[in-house]
């Protein structure tokens, strides 16, 4: 079942602020935990734990609620989502110790799912020459939620606190649901599936759908190098150009560049040139990884590194979903969205992970080169999979076969 007819302008951006207000969730306690830490009197250890629980949190929320979407009607799930969402954000920034924040940043980050039910309604009510367009748009709201969400923390916690924070983002997410509520339409998917085969499903769309396999391992590479580099970036530009926190946090802004190439990507997909995107996706990483290389000692270089940066991670990924939603079972999309956003969870992880230990050992240079890893990986997957196929000659009186 797909959408008919275009979608209004205003929709589409209001699915896209929507996404953008419920990823950023998860995003906010990054440039917070000093803060945090000091408030509560916890140990840099314990208070960083918000950060990695929300994580977790999302993690389970992939793969528990966003199958959902294949359930229940999606506009009563979303806005149900969002008030849930503010409650453990006013959970949160309540807390009067770590016993009560940290069941609170889990809450926060299953309840941010949100932002994958979206992404795959839109894709639904979209018409299928617009699809790859639509989900740009809105993925590029997602982006510009996660990019802004550590900037906007960061001077609320410099005029206020970091509770105060939590308060308004829970405030927004509130009246974002009366806004979903309102202008949504009804959505309701036919799976013919109840909750418990509808999560096992997944794993049995992860082994028949070879296309799925695929685009998950470039999301799972590209979020590994996206990661590796927000993860570690704020030491590098504390102990090497001593910035304060603001000042660290507007960093956030050099990646906006990334909602352009996300719709671009969109389009791209739409006129059938998903390998060709994303060949030139892959490249553009590795490339950015030169520069942020050398942007250890050249501040200019060090902007320039995350801008393309993300233009290629949004690009790829963007184009991953175009895919994936536009030639998988329409009726499974939620759970596809699930399958192919643990991997690029499980990427953010190992990218972060790594990057951090790579900072410890090596410095930059050991962050530079996990991330290039990444990269190069994804640039390899592409030779040998899809130019593979962009290079095989059409035999006589047919066409050389499709698999994305």
């Amino acid at each position: 079942m797909s959408g008919s007819g275009r979608l209004h302008r205003g929709l589409v951006a209001m699915l896209a602020v929507a996404t953008g207000l419920a990823i950023a969730s998860v995003y906010y306690a990054q440039p917070l935990v000093p803060f945090i830490g000091h408030d509560l009197h916890l140990r840099p250890a314990v208070a960083s734990l918000v950060v990695t629980l929300s994580q977790v949190g999302f993690a389970v929320g992939l793969l528990l609620v966003v199958p959902l979407g294949d359930l229940v009607e999606r506009r009563r799930l979303v806005t149900g989502l969002a008030v849930a969402a503010a409650g453990a954000l006013v959970w949160v920034g309540a807390s009067p110790s770590a016993a009560f924040l940290l069941p609170g940043a889990l809450a926060v980050g299953a309840t941010a799912v949100t932002a994958q039910v979206l992404v795959p309604f839109s894709a639904s009510l979209a018409g299928d020459d617009e699809r790859g367009r639509v989900v740009g748009l809105v993925m590029s709201g997602l982006l510009l939620g996660i990019l802004l969400a550590r900037t906007v923390a960061a001077f609320l916690a410099q005029v206020g606190s970091w509770r105060l924070v939590y308060f308004v983002a829970a405030g927004g997410l509130l009246v974002q649901a009366a806004v979903l509520r309102w202008r949504l339409p009804a959505w309701r998917e036919r799976s013919g599936l109840s909750y418990g085969p509808l999560v096992r499903s997944i794993g049995s769309l992860v082994r028949r759908e070879p296309l799925l396999r695929r685009r998950a391992a470039y999301g799972l590479l590209l979020s590994a190098a996206f990661n590796a580099l927000w993860t570690s970036l704020a030491f590098l530009l504390d102990h090497r150009y001593h910035f304060s926190l603001v000042v660290i946090g507007l960093f956030g802004l050099a990646g906006a560049g990334g909602a352009a190439a996300a719709t671009a990507a969109g389009r791209l997909s739409d006129r059938g040139r998903a390998r060709a995107t994303t060949g030139a996706a892959a490249a553009i990483l590795v490339v950015s990884w030169a520069a942020l290389w050398a942007g250890s000692s050249i501040l200019a270089l060090l902007v320039v590194g995350i801008f393309v940066l993300d233009v290629g991670a949004q690009a790829l990924h963007i184009t991953n979903q175009g895919e994936i939603y536009g030639r998988l079972d329409p009726a499974a999309r939620s759970r596809v969205t699930s399958a192919y956003m643990f991997a690029y969870f499980a990427g953010a992880a190992a990218g972060s992970q790594l990057a951090a230990s790579a900072y410890g050992a090596l410095g930059w240079d050991g962050v530079c080169l996990v991330g290039g890893a990444a990269s190069v990986g994804a640039l390899a997957l592409w030779a040998v999979t899809d130019l593979a196929e962009l290079l095989r000659p059409t035999r006589p009186g047919g066409r050389a076969p499709v698999t994305g």
